[in-house]
């Protein structure tokens, strides 16, 4: 038997196993997780910065390193993370709805857990907390295959979450990592059909691209995020320049982050004039009417239109209407975020009604999209999917459900 399919084997035991934990057991095993990670600082600290070093000298991008690095603040976060999902309601067990039939029979449909989630991702260590906390509160095995560019952070987080999990009752084999970096492996993670029962690809398209054409088993995907902001000519100009400021610049490298902005034609002169002030540092692409507001900005090409940056550059257009803009993002948008910027009711119905989007804002940045932010805890991914999640997943997303079926004798005729 193979490396990865042991794996799998143990996670698929592991998985039963679960199912005799109750929310009790399991809010002692996530408390035990978090002080393990509280624990295990130091070492974290070092394993990142062997991260760090080695991606500095491969040259890995900046957007790359800033989603590699664990701050103390955001390994605060990482470990409140933990804490918040012990607080979050069990989803396991719950009822969606309920039935008497006219013969009597009491029919009930309740969430289950998915089973075993083979879970594929890039760059950022904090993730490895996220998926395995909301793995096990959901009842669900992980298996984690993590990119090589965090191998040293995630064995250490890894090994501290498994021993933690573990002193408080945790199945062994609930939360594995691979220890593997061969692209080898993540072939046969995602062709464990009957022991894998979903895939989760987190990173970037071409990690995407690579995983749906090899998997013999269901992916549920996280996309690109080719995230969209359009200032209406009802917005309001000091919030639409604080909004772009902050989906563009608070942290460029992450999906949620915008990528092309569109101004409506009758503010365009004004607002449009003023990005390079506003977005110092920030690479400026439009078209014809933007680069005739800004002579420096470059000629955006086709290509721009669906690019995800994850950096400090920004596609820009104008527009002659929400239905334009509209128009656009159904076009070029990648379901992730997108936001409108607005005084109009008119505007926002409209774009909220028929932006395909999961997320969709309104005078906010696409930032907000994030599973903490929604009061999830955390999230496994956002998923540009429509079936089974989409949006941010949480909890109630890694579960599924099955039907409960109480009689009294009864028989078909």
């Amino acid at each position: 038997m193979s490396a990865i399919r042991r794996l799998g084997e143990q996670a698929r035991a592991a998985s039963f196993e679960l199912l005799a934990l109750d929310t009790t057991q399991k809010n002692k095993v996530l408390a035990s997780m978090a002080d393990a990670l509280e624990a295990s600082r130091t070492d974290l600290r070092e394993a990142n910065q062997k991260d760090l070093e080695a991606g500095r000298s491969a040259k890995i991008g900046s957007a790359l390193l800033d989603r590699l690095e664990l701050t103390d603040s955001r390994t605060d976060a990482m470990i409140q993370g933990v804490r918040d999902i012990i607080d979050l309601p069990d989803p396991v067990g719950g009822e969606i709805k309920s039935t008497i039939r006219p013969n009597g029979l009491e029919i009930k449909k309740v969430r289950v857990p998915i089973g075993v989630i083979g879970f594929i991702y890039e760059s950022r260590p904090n993730v490895t907390v996220d998926s395995s906390a909301l793995c096990f509160k959901s009842s669900n095995a992980i298996i984690l295959r993590g990119g090589k560019e965090a191998i040293e952070s995630n064995k250490i987080i890894s090994k501290a979450l498994v021993e933690g999990g573990i002193a408080a009752g945790m199945p062994e084999h609930a939360v594995q990592l691979v220890q593997t970096t061969d692209r080898e492996a993540v072939k046969e993670l995602v062709q464990l059909e009957g022991l894998v029962d979903v895939v989760i690809p987190r990173g970037g398209e071409g990690l995407i691209n690579a995983v749906t054409e090899m998997a013999r088993v269901p992916v549920l995907k996280h996309y690109k995020g080719v995230c969209h902001v359009y200032v209406d000519d009802s917005a309001d100009m000091e919030k639409a320049a604080s909004i772009v400021k902050n989906a563009k610049c608070q942290r460029p490298g992450v999906c949620n982050a915008m990528e092309t902005l569109l101004v409506h034609k009758d503010v365009a002169e004004g607002f449009v004039a003023n990005l390079p002030e506003l977005l110092s540092g920030v690479e400026i692409r439009g078209d014809q009417t933007v680069q005739s507001i800004i002579p420096g900005a470059k000629a955006a090409s086709e290509e721009d239109w669906h690019a995800e940056y994850l950096d400090l550059i920004l596609a820009v257009k104008v527009v002659d209407s929400v239905d334009s803009a509209i128009a656009h993002i159904n076009e070029y948008g990648s379901r992730h975020t997108d936001a409108i910027v607005t005084g109009s009711e008119e505007a926002t119905r409209k774009f909220q009604n028929q932006v395909d989007a999961s997320t969709v804002c309104v005078n906010a940045s696409t930032r907000f999209a994030d599973g903490s932010v929604f009061g999830m805890g955390a999230e496994i991914g956002i998923s540009t999917d429509k079936l089974h999640a989409r949006g941010p997943m949480g909890l109630e997303d890694l579960t599924t459900y099955k039907y409960l079926v109480a009689g009294d004798g009864q028989i078909r005729e």
